[in-house]
């Protein structure tokens, strides 16, 4: 999948598919709910401005092991020289009213620094869980996403429902009320009829809030702003022959996508690599100095360009060997024992991992079942709302009847249309737990 199309273009493209003039339209499906919500979304481009700051960082430390240049000019005027006396002897040491001028390059390459190899090590652990975390932060978005756009058509469907149900009821009352005009009819029914339809358009204003509500965190996540109106030609039953049973491998190998339990690992291996940064702390650091000067002594002038320059230079080998020193062996048991730690917790989370990925499976298996059994509800609810209807058109029913019926054909919608939402949040959320990238490609 293309993550580089930015949001303008999709809204070109899309502008030309819908004819709207005084805001933008957008025709939505899951995938380009996703592709947008990746390009958009602040929480992605943080992620991945981290993992540049990460590889600066990177850089930064293998840059400790190249030489380093330093350049100094110091100009003197001794005032007073001051005198020495030795073995009854004194002698000034210097001229009064002299300037001594010198400029000094020094070139500085470490030869043996390993704290720093170390340190070149852990910066790249660093850039693979700041990897890591980037990822994490797409397979969150792409599940939330997911999960909005599948809350938007449940919500889009409820609205459908109760709009088709309010219809229906007040096509109902206006049969009785012109039945009970003329005396066919009595009081009690018409009174029952204009019930039915006031709570159906109760319910109607509440789906129509439900689906703004639902419609507006699905912008908020994708990154779009609200002056776009987003058409979704979709609905959860066209989603009813995919509902099968996936299979889910809950052994380490089939965990390793997971990104918990991949960023503890990556913890994992960045703190045993300070356990080897902080072993170096016990091993001799060796360094060369390579320096070179020009100086002229006891001048009289402040032209300091006229002096006379004599040059020297000099290399010094330094080598630093640690003896003794106790907080060492105090931070590498600290080490070891947070080592111990994240791996406790590690598996703490990989046995409450498997136990949500169970929880998913069973989920799952039990809609499944759910949406064949409201299926087969749906049909007899609307055969049901069939023959209570021609019932009461032949005198033989009564009003209460149709109503009765006529609410449960859409509650048994309402429970049919959930089941495959429910199934499909857990899908999403199971391959959430597993780590797919299909998205991410």
């Amino acid at each position: 999948m293309c993550l580089g199309m930015t949001l303008s273009n999709i809204l070109f493209v899309s502008a030309q598919n819908v004819a709207e003039s005084a805001i933008g339209s957008l025709d939505l499906t899951l995938d380009k709910a996703i592709e947008i919500a990746l390009a958009e979304n602040p929480t992605i481009k943080i992620a991945d401005k981290d993992v540049r700051l990460k590889q600066v960082a990177h850089t930064e430390a293998w840059q400790a092991l190249l030489p380093t240049l330093g350049v100094s000019a110091t100009l003197q005027h001794t005032i007073l020289a001051a005198t020495m006396n030795l073995g009854g002897n004194s002698f000034k040491m210097g001229q009064d009213n002299t300037n001594t001028a010198t400029g000094t390059a020094t070139l500085n390459l470490p030869l043996f620094a390993p704290t720093v190899y170390q340190n070149i090590k852990l910066s790249k652990e660093d850039i693979k869980l700041a990897q890591e975390k980037s990822r994490s932060s797409r397979l969150d978005l792409i599940n939330q996403v997911t999960k909005a756009y599948y809350a938007t058509i449940l919500a889009q469907d409820s609205y459908r429902m109760m709009e088709k149900s309010f219809h229906t009821a007040k096509v109902n009352y206006d049969v009785v009320a012109a039945k009970y005009e003329v005396g066919k009819v009595s009081e009690y029914d018409k009174i029952s009829a204009e019930v039915q339809m006031r709570g159906m358009n109760s319910n109607l204003v509440h789906a129509q809030t439900g689906f703004s509500l639902a419609t507006l965190k699905l912008k908020v996540l994708m990154g779009i702003t609200e002056n776009i109106d987003i058409v979704i030609n979709d609905s959860l039953s066209n989603y009813r022959n995919s509902l099968i049973l996936p299979e889910a491998d809950v052994s380490e190998a089939g965990l390793k996508n997971n990104s918990s339990l991949r960023q503890m690992d990556l913890n994992i291996a960045m703190m045993q690599r300070t356990r080897k940064v902080l072993k170096t702390n016990f091993m001799p650091k060796l360094s060369v100095a390579l320096s070179g000067q020009y100086q002229s002594l006891y001048n009289k002038s402040w032209n300091v360009f006229g002096y006379n320059y004599s040059p020297s230079a000099s290399m010094v080998f330094t080598i630093n060997i640690p003896i003794y020193q106790p907080s060492n062996w105090t931070k590498l048991r600290t080490n070891r024992v947070r080592i111990a730690q994240m791996q406790d917790q590690r598996e703490d989370a990989r046995r409450k991992l498997v136990m949500s990925i169970e929880t998913y499976l069973q989920n799952m298996a039990s809609t499944i079942a759910q949406v064949n059994s409201n299926a087969e509800a749906v049909k007899q609810a609307e055969k049901a709302v069939m023959i209570s209807s021609k019932r009461y058109e032949v005198g033989r029913g009564t009003i209460l009847e149709l109503n009765q019926s006529e609410t449960a054909e859409t509650e048994a919608q309402l429970t049919y249309v959930q089941s495959i939402y429910d199934y499909l949040t857990n899908k999403a959320d199971l391959d959430y737990a597993l780590g797919k990238e299909n998205h991410l490609k």
